[in-house]
Parts: structure tokens; sequence; C-alpha cells
């Protein structure tokens, strides 16, 4: 943890200067800050948050299904425009849902259809043991 707060401050230390001010045209706010030293500033910030998955292994490393998720919908919604009715939207987003839970789980996404179909679905949740 403490080398990863070294080389932020590493990082800060290689930043140049800002422009002076007089060069620049009068403008009003702060000077404009580069990428990198808004990269470091939220590196900075948000340092425990990102250090969080080398304490708790159940952590994810990145933020991926969280836009795995989401990309079904906006797929549909690029391909058609929009849904037709409240109804229908709710539907699409409940098979998703169901079908992303059963694929985490392990399980096969036809035959967890197929169960639908049949009447009797697969739990959401593992049954306890």
């Amino acid at each position: 943890m403490a080398q990863y707060f070294e080389l932020l401050a590493t990082g800060f230390a290689a930043q140049a200067p800002p422009p002076e001010t007089e060069k620049r045209p009068k403008k009003q706010g702060r000077p404009k800050q580069s990428a990198a030293k808004n990269l470091l500033d939220v590196l900075l910030l948000r340092g425990d948050e990102i250090l969080d998955f080398l304490d708790d292994c159940s952590l994810p490393f990145t933020n991926n299904q969280a836009e795995r998720d989401l990309r079904m919908i906006k797929v549909q919604q690029k391909t058609s425009g929009c849904f037709r009715s409240e109804e229908g939207a709710t539907a699409f987003c409940t098979i998703c849902s169901y079908l992303s839970t059963m694929r985490k789980q392990g399980r096969s996404m036809l035959g967890s259809l197929a169960a639908v179909f049949q009447g009797s679905p697969f739990p959401i949740a593992w049954a306890p043991e």
C-alpha cells in the first residue's frame, strides 16, 4: 500500500508545472489540467477503493461484468430504437436477467429456457446447503 502512494508521489513530481498565466489569453476559471494529472488525482482520491481487491479476493478486478449486463439492452435499443411498451421492456429485462443469472451459475441457457416453458424454472439463487 505504501509503495502505491510512493509511486503516485513520483507521478505528481514528474508533472510539468502549469503554464504561466501571463502567456495565456485571459479566461475565467482555473487553468486546464493534463489528462495525466487528472488520472493521478483520481488514483490518489480513490486509492483505498482501487486496492481493496488485494485484501478481499472475492472482489472483481474490473467492473466489466456490470457493463456486459447492460450491453444487451443497448444493442436492442440500437436495433429497434425503442421498446413498443413498458410491458415489453419489462419482459425483455426479466428474460435477460434470468439468463444472465443462469449463465453466472454455470447452467445451460437452453436448458434454463426449456425449464421455464415446462413450468419449473430453476430458482434464481442457489439453494442453501
